[in-house]
């Protein structure tokens, strides 16, 4: 039995009828979980890595079966296996949105393989186009100075760079001759760009598109070329980069890297949009440890079982257990959040600092109500009656960036009414239909409003509601 495995049956026998919510509970599976983010996973067959690396992706190509013979063969020849994870400095923070792919790293660090973290000091000067639907604004030298300078602090709980190398990719591409450059590009098909909808949108409307983003993919290959790539790692926004990265490979006679692209991680306000700084519903790998706490346990119920799978070292096993307990009623969602948010401010900060964190949450919010938050929106009932649901949310209250997505959120079950009496809470849950309905008829299936305090949460926003 490997070490995993060991690790897993004593987690199973925690879950077999513990009580989730209770502190003890709690205790033990940290400990154990804690101890599995530094498991020595070298006693893995390649077979059994592939297979758990491919538990996490959305793409790994060209297989599992592949990645197995690469490493199998790695350990034949006595050579490290070098796994690529790049990252331009266009922001001074990592986000637990940066933080899925660089876990996945850390287990192929575990593994025995060697981990290449490379900054993209070059590349941050292009701005990668994925996704975007206008051209980044240029970056200076002194821009990319000051985002870089805590990267590898921030990205240290995950990656021991006592056995990885952190790389700029100065180091090589300021090297890089216009015959060497041309010499790719002459090799690499227009279309393999030309096939990204992003791209062809642009044109379509006119938008901005230059040269240096058309082949921002080709000169982020030549980091994989660079280091001589095994595998890299990057969110599923990034396949169509990965594959260029395949192909300049091949150009330069390698064996082209296998690719692995991991899920997008939806923002912590429920509304289906991801993990993004510029929506606020990130949490920061710099944030306090109370604060990593407590936005965790704010996310709506839905996102518990994804974040546990995408920023824990839980297995599927582990989390289908949880995942009944809680449709049979034998575990409620803030014990499972609770379970959650020590695991990810334990990885950041350490077991003894999410005990912390749990009971300072514990004390100041165990009896809090919406009334003591200051300056929370207000929708009148008399003012407002007519108004469907979807329309105030999305367009009065600016919660949702359409009907559509508040929509989604009544599908993610993070639509609710919440009454409050005497400081007690009575949730009531929100399906897809309540969206066209109008707010009056909402609210008047629940009752008389005598004495009661009504809010409207969407996601982790709220409104009260005044009759």
């Amino acid at each position: 039995m490997s070490r995993l495995s060991e690790s897993v049956t004593s987690v199973m026998h925690i879950l077999d009828g513990a009580d989730l919510g209770a502190d003890y509970t709690v205790s033990q599976l940290l400990d154990e979980t804690t101890a599995r983010r530094s498991l020595d996973l070298s006693d893995l067959s390649p077979q059994e890595q592939a297979a758990l690396v491919e538990g996490r992706a959305i793409n790994l190509i060209p297989s599992a079966a592949v990645l197995a013979e690469k490493i199998e063969a790695a350990r034949s020849e006595g050579r490290q296996f070098v796994i690529k994870y790049g990252i331009d400095p266009t922001s001074p923070d990592v986000h637990l949105g940066h933080a899925v792919p660089i876990i996945i790293a850390s287990r192929l660090q575990r593994m025995g393989h060697h981990v290449v973290f490379i900054i993209g000091d070059v590349t941050a000067k292009i701005g990668d186009p994925s996704g975007r639907s206008s051209e980044r604004p240029a970056l200076t030298d002194e821009d990319i100075t000051r985002n870089l300078s805590t990267y590898q602090q921030q990205v240290t709980p995950f990656i021991d760079f006592e056995r990885a190398d952190l790389r700029f990719n100065g180091e090589w591409l300021n090297k890089v001759s216009l015959p060497q450059l041309v010499e790719i590009l002459a090799r690499v098909p227009v279309s393999m760009s030309l096939q990204r909808e992003d791209f062809r949108t642009r044109i379509a409307e006119g938008q901005g598109l230059s040269i240096a983003e058309f082949v921002y993919s080709v000169v982020m290959a030549m980091d994989s070329v660079a280091i001589t790539a095994d595998v890299e790692l990057g969110g599923v926004d990034q396949l169509l980069n990965l594959q260029m990265c395949r192909k300049v490979m091949e150009i330069s006679e390698q064996t082209p890297e296998v690719v692995i692209t991991t899920p997008l991680i939806e923002g912590t306000d429920g509304t289906g949009s991801k993990m993004s700084k510029s929506k606020g519903n990130y949490v920061g790998l710099t944030a306090t440890p109370d604060d990593v706490y407590g936005r965790l346990m704010s996310i709506p119920d839905h996102l518990t079982e994804p974040y546990l799978q995408l920023l824990t070292e839980w297995t599927d096993d582990e989390i289908r257990v949880v995942t009944k307990r809680l449709e049979e009623g034998t575990a409620h969602p803030m014990a499972v959040k609770r379970i959650l948010a020590g695991e990810v401010v334990a990885a950041l900060h350490g077991p003894h600092v999410a005990a912390a964190a749990r009971a300072e949450f514990t004390a100041r919010f165990s009896k809090r109500s919406f009334g003591d938050t200051q300056n929370l929106p207000v929708v009148s009932v008399k003012e407002h009656a007519d108004a469907t649901l979807g329309a105030l949310i999305s367009r009065t209250l600016d919660f949702a960036p359409s009907i559509s997505a508040v929509r989604r959120v009544a599908q993610q079950k993070g639509l609710r009414l919440i009454r409050e009496v005497d400081g007690e809470q009575q949730t009531t849950q929100l399906t897809e239909a309540s969206v066209q309905q109008a707010l009056g008829a909402v609210v008047s299936e629940i009752g008389a409003l005598d004495g009661v305090e009504l809010y409207l949460k969407v996601g982790r926003k709220v409104a009260r509601i005044d009759a």
